[in-house]
């Protein structure tokens, strides 16, 4: 067994990696920010040292992997240089270290922690399978044959891997700040596709997908009837979705997923996908999505006085959409509320239009200041400038309690990828 030492070991790839790493017989420790991060809650379970960056004890026989978050001259990964230890990249460890599985790598610029979630909730009853989600939940076995993990996009780290299974939830513009445009987006994907070794599963109802140049064997989902596997007779009840699989007009069963929204039928889909190609017991995979709870800071629900509060991770239009198309659909009859802070200047600026039409889908609309991100603490553009473009729309006070005070038997859905807990606290704690 090894000893590692993760730098920026609360992001929620590292900390997932973590905890793998720490399941398989390990030792494990990380350095991060001295702030309470949600991520660390199951390093403190298995009782992984965590210090503040600069403190940490360090000796050549460790293995370091460093976050892509910080840089080559980040105080901490200098100070690994002083003492003579290599630092691997978090995905450049990664990449390597699969190669002893067989590797299912689920991608795409939306619904990617969601689908991996559900996938990995499928295996549990089928076989238990070393797993990372992008939600910061991590877990290894060390019997397993599988590994299922969630792989980002985001400046081509996913052409690291080399997996046998590829899923694409679906291709769109974003992360602006490294891509040019929705075209190099695609070519990206396109790469990333030629390296999966025996599977592609991709959504063929997005049209970006359905560009691809791929000479991988590949099995197309989705709800229009050119795809191989389709989803029929969607129909939406108080207990989630229910809806019949068919594989190349062969009727696979009917499936129910407690949980809204036509991507989730599309995410439920992949994951189907996926059984077929491994040969998964199907009866399994479907009493398993039925169970399927969901995954952190994805639509999840808590109750303030008579209103509903949802706590989601979209940060782009896309996925602002979604959610707000699942909160229409499972609660109807609601006033829908949004409070949305902004996740990097970047996207806000080369997507602004975008978000303002997305946020219109919200019958009230909140805005928080923006989230510069470790990689990004300024820019060119005010969340003023999105207010503008949205009517009626509000800033968050220093009381959000007092603004949400005068809504009664709605839903309060507080959306974005940076710190925007730390208002869903306040209205809490007040």
């Amino acid at each position: 067994m090894d000893t590692f030492h993760l730098i920026g070991i609360k992001g929620s790839g590292m900390s997932a990696l973590a905890q793998i790493l720490s399941d398989l017989g390990n030792k494990v420790q990380g350095e991060d920010i001295d702030s309470f991060l949600f991520t660390q809650v199951p390093l403190e379970a298995r009782s992984i040292p965590l210090f503040t960056f600069g403190d940490a004890p360090l000796s050549q026989s460790m293995k370091v992997i460093a976050s892509n978050a910080y840089d080559d001259n980040h105080p901490s990964l200098v100070r690994c240089k002083q003492y003579g230890i290599p630092v691997h990249r978090y995905h450049r460890f990664l990449g390597d270290w699969m190669k002893g599985y067989t590797s299912v790598a689920i991608t795409g610029a939306h619904g990617k922690t969601t689908t991996t979630g559900m996938m990995v909730h499928a295996l549990k009853a089928i076989e238990p399978s070393c797993s990372l989600i992008g939600d910061g939940t991590g877990a290894g076995f060390p019997d397993a044959r599988l590994f299922v993990f969630e792989s980002c996009e985001y400046k081509r780290h996913f052409l690291a891997y080399r997996p046998d299974i590829a899923v694409i939830t679906n291709i769109d513009f974003d992360h602006p700040d490294y891509f040019s445009d929705i075209d190099d987006v695609r070519n990206a994907f396109e790469e990333m596709a030629s390296l999966a070794s025996k599977h592609l599963i991709a959504c063929g109802d997005d049209p970006q997908i359905r560009l691809l140049k791929t000479t991988t064997d590949t099995l197309y989902y989705g709800i229009g009837m050119d795809n191989d596997l389709r989803a029929t007779n969607i129909t939406v009840q108080s207990n989630g979705v229910t809806f019949d699989a068919y594989f190349k007009d062969t009727k696979l069963n009917q499936f129910t997923i407690p949980v809204f929204g036509k991507h989730n039928v599309l995410n439920a889909l992949a994951v189907i996908g996926v059984a077929l190609v491994l040969d998964l017991d199907l009866d399994i995979t479907k009493t398993q999505l039925a169970t399927f709870s969901g995954v952190k800071r994805r639509f999840t629900e808590k109750h303030w006085k008579s209103n509903v509060v949802i706590d989601d991770y979209a940060h782009h239009p896309s996925e602002i959409r979604a959610t707000l198309e699942a909160v229409r659909s499972k609660y109807p009859q609601k006033k829908v509320v949004g409070i949305f802070q902004p996740h990097t200047f970047s996207r806000l600026e080369k997507l602004i239009d975008d978000f303002a039409l997305s946020l219109k889908e919200a019958d009230d609309v909140y805005l928080c200041e923006i989230f510069g991100s470790a990689r990004e603490g300024r820019g060119n553009i005010s969340i003023d400038e999105l207010r503008t473009r949205i009517p009626n729309a509000r800033l968050v006070s220093e009381n959000i309690a007092h603004d949400m005070s005068s809504y009664n038997d709605s839903v309060l859905v507080f959306m974005g990828a940076g710190d925007i807990q730390k208002y869903e606290d306040a209205l809490f704690q007040a």
